[in-house]
């Protein structure tokens, strides 16, 4: 396990490291980078499903340890993907606005003899309107942003805890019915932070679909 499991880990270090060039890279090459990401996560994925097989098989001394090691790996790659996520709607954002404001600077005006109107208020007011709903975009984005960071946070808190836990419980020598109920809460931890990434992904999706 420890071979599959510093594998995955150093994958998923060099993902992180790839993001920070998101933002560098131009436009012409953006879309390479972001299908590249994106396979690298979905093999990431397809490991930890092996990953997580091999854990439950180690013996039950360790087999908890093992677990919390993979949920955390599983937990590091989802804030990847949805960072990833939340980068290509913000550039599609972009995208779109560039296109509109390219639009609107090359829309022709009709001209006569009696009238020669041009109506420059309207194409204003339009254009700050769009401008206006995209940084709201953009700021509501960041703060999905910042609550899945927090998420993280909270995650690598009870992670600690329950490790301490653990080991002071080895050390004590309880019984496998107080492990069992240390076990279920990991469980009602992990149910609870599950639920809180898809409340934010949800949120995500309705900011992008009624604003973008």
């Amino acid at each position: 396990m420890e071979t599959l499991y510093h594998q995955t880990n150093k994958q998923i270090q060099e993902v992180q490291s790839l993001m920070g060039n998101l933002e560098k890279t131009d436009r012409q090459s953006v879309h390479l980078l972001e299908n590249e990401l994106q396979a690298r996560i979905d093999q990431i994925f397809n490991q930890l499903e092996r990953l997580e097989i091999v854990a439950n098989k180690e013996p039950p001394n360790r087999r908890q340890n093992a677990k919390l090691r993979v949920d955390q790996l599983k937990y590091d790659v989802q804030h990847l993907r949805s960072a990833l996520q939340i980068f290509q709607h913000r550039r599609e954002a972009r995208e779109a606005q560039d296109r509109e404001r390219e639009e609107l600077m090359s829309r022709t005006f009709t001209t006569n003899d009696a009238d020669t109107s041009i109506p420059i208020d309207e194409t204003l007011q339009f254009n700050s309107s769009l401008h206006n709903a995209h940084r709201g975009m953009d700021d509501l984005l960041s703060s999905s942003s910042s609550i899945l960071n927090g998420l993280r946070d909270q995650r690598s808190t009870l992670k600690g805890t329950h490790k301490k836990i653990l080991d002071v419980a080895n050390m004590l020598g309880l019984s496998n019915t107080v492990m069992r109920l240390i076990e279920r809460r990991a469980t009602q931890d992990k149910l609870i932070m599950i639920g809180g990434m898809l409340l934010t992904c949800i949120f995500m999706f309705l900011v992008i679909r009624y604003l973008g």
